[in-house]
Parts: C-alpha cells; structure tokens; sequence
C-alpha cells in the first residue's frame, strides 16, 4: 500500500468499572446506560468515535454490563414488531445507532486492576495496530464537522506522536485532575509536546491548567509498555505510566481540545450534559427551553 496513510481504526472503551459515583442507579444499570435525553451516554461516545473514522469499537468489559454489547446488537424481534405495526421512524432510529461499516467487539477485563490493564486486555484485538481509548464516562460536545478526536488523528497520521486531549480548567481546581507539564498553552485545535502528567498537583504548583480529559491516540507499543509497567497505586495498572515510559524514546503531544466536556461519572455532570444536549435536540430543543424559562429562578 505505497502512497496511503494508514489510519486510526480502531478504538477501546473500557466499561468494566462498577460506576459507584452513580449509586444507586449504577446498582442494576451500568452507568454507561444511563440516558443523556433519548440515548445512552455510551452512544455518544461512539457516535463521536464513529465521527473520527473509527471502524472498530472495542469494548473493554464486565459481566454486569450486558446491556450495552445488546444495545449495539441487531433486535430482530423488535425490528420485526416494528415493521408489522409500520413505525418505520423508530425502525430507523433503532438500526442508524450503529452504521453498517462499523463493529462493535468485547473483551472481559476479569479484575479492576486499572485503566492500563483494561486497555491490555485488548491487545489480542487492537494486534499490531495504533488505536485511540475513549473513557466513556467523559462526553465530548464539539459544534465543528471536524471533531476534536478527528484532529487528534489527523496530528497522530502527521507526526507519530500520541496525542492525549487535554482542556483548560480554573487554577483553582487542578488539584482534582491530571495535569499535563507544558512549556507552554496551545491554542484550541492545537497540539504540544508534553514532559509528563502530574497526578491532583497541589494548587500552586500545577505544571499548567491543562487537564486530561480521557481521550489518546497511541502506537501499538504501548501494549508491549503496558506488560512492563509495575502496578503502582491501589495495586492498578496505570496508563499514565507506561505513557511516561513511552515518553523516553517517543513523543508525547498535549492536544487542547475546541469542544466542551460532561463528565457523566458524575451525578452533576451527568444533569449538566442533559441539559445541553436537551437544548440542542432536534424534536425537543424548543420545548425543553421554554421549559427551563418557564422555571423562574430567583
């Protein structure tokens, strides 16, 4: 294949954790399930992906998270009642929550040992491939055509260098966040070359106010990385280790992402994403804002 760059295909979505920020409802539904308006949170982490020119979703999972290889499942019997009873628009909605050219494939992470083992257990499957991980309790909203993880790979195809999103948050909360060690900020849409990721710096003494968001590109290397990396906090597997071992004969870019992000791990978050997505519904944008004016709020 002389000539053709190849590409960011595929990418790991590790949904095995148990979700106790979302207690009690995370007790019987993974929190990846919960509905962001109509859909749940993980199909926007897809769509999103999909969006990128990703082709393979990995899913890196739990026995108690079924429902969501179901939900990216064929329903037959469902579509079939639809058919029957002519409701030829969910029938649409139902099969366009994954287009044809992309698949969705799991793995089981056996223990919680960390984000690095979860993305380990994929190795058979990303194989000798570059790839990008999606945390999915992170929502990524990105008005642009172009999204912020299609840039990502568009520096990656570039550069070789991984790039790890990143966006600005207040001084005054780097203490809650992994923050990337910059010489300087870039612009939005941008990328940097990092020295490291400090783990809740004390506020103060925070490298930048660049925090990461959960979401790498990363050469297939880092698999062979992540078998060498000792277990270090809570007994865990961490990426950001093996991105630190990566660092010594690679580069690593901080990519400073345009869009605005939900973390939908959190029950606050969680409202605020509904929110805007409400807003910006097709069929009940309208209704929902008037919603909101009609609430008076002192």
């Amino acid at each position: 294949m002389s000539g053709s760059v190849m590409t960011i295909k595929k990418a790991i979505l590790p949904v095995a954790g148990l979700g106790t920020r979302f207690l009690p409802a995370s007790k019987s539904i993974p929190k990846e399930m919960v509905t962001v308006v109509d859909r749940p949170a993980i199909e926007y982490v897809v769509r999103e992906a999909v969006a990128a020119g990703i082709e393979q979703i990995i899913l890196v999972t739990h026995s108690s998270k079924a429902s969501i290889e179901n939900y990216f499942d064929r329903n037959f019997e469902l579509e079939t009642t639809l058919e029957q009873k002519q409701k030829f628009h969910l029938l649409k909605e139902i099969k366009d929550i994954l287009p044809a050219h992309v698949s969705v494939v799991s793995v089981r992470q056996p223990q919680p040992l960390g984000l690095g083992h979860a993305v380990l257990c994929a190795k058979s499957i990303v194989g000798n491939d570059d790839f990008a991980v999606l945390l999915p309790d992170v929502l990524v909203k990105d008005a642009d055509l172009t999204n912020d993880l299609s840039l990502m790979i568009q520096r990656f195809n570039e550069t070789h260098a991984s790039q790890i999103m990143v966006e600005a948050v207040p001084d005054h909360l780097v203490d809650q966040y992994g923050i990337v060690d910059v010489a300087s900020v870039p612009n939005e849409g941008q990328s940097i070359v990092m020295q490291g990721i400090v783990e809740k710096p004390a506020v103060g003494s925070a490298p930048s106010n660049l925090s990461v968001v959960g979401r790498y590109v990363l050469p297939a290397k880092i698999m062979q990385l992540l078998e060498q990396t000792p277990k270090g906090a809570g007994n865990e597997i961490q990426l950001t280790d093996a991105i630190a071992m990566l660092q010594q004969t690679n580069t690593v870019e901080a990519y400073r992402m345009k869009g605005q992000t939900f973390d939908c791990g959190s029950k606050l978050g969680y409202l605020k994403a509904v929110l805007h997505y409400g807003l910006e519904h097709p069929q009940l944008g309208a209704e929902f804002k008037q919603l909101i004016q009609d609430l008076n709020l002192d």
